[in-house]
């Protein structure tokens, strides 16, 4: 069924909004073509933008996105702080602002309530949506727990002079001081913010259009590997939107992923906790139920592949309780490692080995019922 969507650009437009999205791009092709003619190119002006292009766009995607919007983990006020601060030379907003509207971007996906819903088209997601002043309806209502959060208010009240200071004002600094003062508000400064920005809009525009739907098929988004590589991992969207509390977007530990890396080495320094990851029954239930739906799909209309549907039926059915058995013998062997830590009891010890002689089990026949249900996948799904 068409969502109907109300015609936002009836809305009064945003023109600080249009004009420095507008000229942020402008301004910094043109003043680096200006730093290259006028004083060459330099290796030390190209490391500091690539710096604050990771400084500034990990600190959205790990503190903005996955710490303050979803609750992925936990962190001192420190980290917390540092995240604010060059999050906001990523011009984006204040954290207050951007995850007040990512929070209902995920409740109302794809709706008419969607703040920057794909339905509405590529470039309305993309860019235009910001174009528009807020409908009244959403102005200044914020969650309690933003509002409650003393850095957060800080950041917000103060977020206009934090921008500029470590989006531009630092930029320009730098240049200054390498004696490249053009190419350091022109790539430090201008063309890194335009590029941050439209990777991060990348997210909520090519990541609901183009990639692959593993999780779930009740929204639009999609994981687009090629995209991870410029947005600090936040290309599996698919699985984001499944599972949006999971301190991952790549789940394997090759996916490129480098703010799920960022989190996990905070953690080992104690300075990040309570990473919360998703059951691996979770997922795989997630995935079976859509290779399921596509395999049906393809049976459908096809009475000589019957009895391939039942044998791929009961395969799934296998695996699902394997998987269910393997989760709750390593829940059960981590109670009894952790007792066994304080008691030293010979007969906790005993049960540990017999749990583990079970999970090697499992281990088995789940990749006996795996390469099974990647012959149905790869073949029909």
């Amino acid at each position: 069924m068409k969502v109907a969507v109300p015609e936002h650009k009836k809305l009064p437009l945003k023109w600080i909004n249009i004009i420095f999205v507008t000229t942020a791009p402008i301004l910094g092709v043109l003043l680096t073509i200006l730093h290259l003619s006028q004083e060459g190119f330099s290796w030390s002006i190209f490391f500091f933008a690539v710096l604050f292009y990771y400084l500034t766009g990990i600190s959205i995607t790990a503190g903005y996105h996955r710490l303050i919007s979803h609750r992925a983990y936990d962190c001192n006020n420190f980290m917390k702080f540092i995240f604010l601060f060059f999050g906001a030379g990523a011009f984006q907003n204040s954290a207050l602002k951007w995850c007040t509207d990512h929070r209902r971007h995920h409740t109302k996906v794809d709706t008419n309530e969607d703040p920057y819903s794909i339905k509405r088209g590529f470039f309305y997601a993309h860019i235009e949506w910001i174009f528009y002043q807020e409908e009244e309806i959403y102005k200044n209502k914020f969650p309690a727990d933003l509002k409650n959060d003393p850095l957060i208010m800080w950041q917000h009240k103060y977020y206009f002079i934090i921008a500029v200071f470590i989006g531009l004002f630092i930029p320009a600094l730098i240049g200054y001081l390498l004696n490249f003062p053009i190419g350091g508000i022109a790539m430090i400064g201008f063309l890194r913010v335009a590029f941050t920005q439209n990777c991060t809009f990348f997210v909520n525009s090519l990541c609901h259009m183009i990639g692959k739907q593993s999780y779930t098929d009740e929204n639009s988004a999609r994981d687009n590997l090629f995209l991870s590589f410029f947005t600090y991992g936040e290309g599996f969207h698919n699985y984001h939107h499944c599972f949006q509390s999971d301190y991952r977007n790549g789940i394997l530990w090759y996916n490129w992923d480098p703010t799920k890396w960022l989190i996990k080495i905070l953690s080992v320094f104690k300075v990040a906790w309570n990473l919360r990851q998703t059951p691996e029954i979770e997922v795989m239930k997630a995935r079976l139920l859509m290779d399921e739906k596509k395999i049906k799909n393809y049976f459908t209309g096809r009475p000589f592949y019957h009895n391939l549907s039942e044998r791929f039926n009961e395969t799934k059915h296998r695996l699902e309780t394997v998987v269910e058995q393997l989760h709750q013998s390593k829940k059960e062997y981590t109670r009894l490692s952790n007792e066994f830590k304080l008691k030293k009891q010979a007969n906790v010890k005993s049960t540990m080995n017999e749990i583990s002689r079970k999970m090697d089990v499992l281990k088995h026949e789940f990749n006996i019922y795996y390469r099974q249900w990647n012959y149905y996948r790869k073949s029909f799904a």
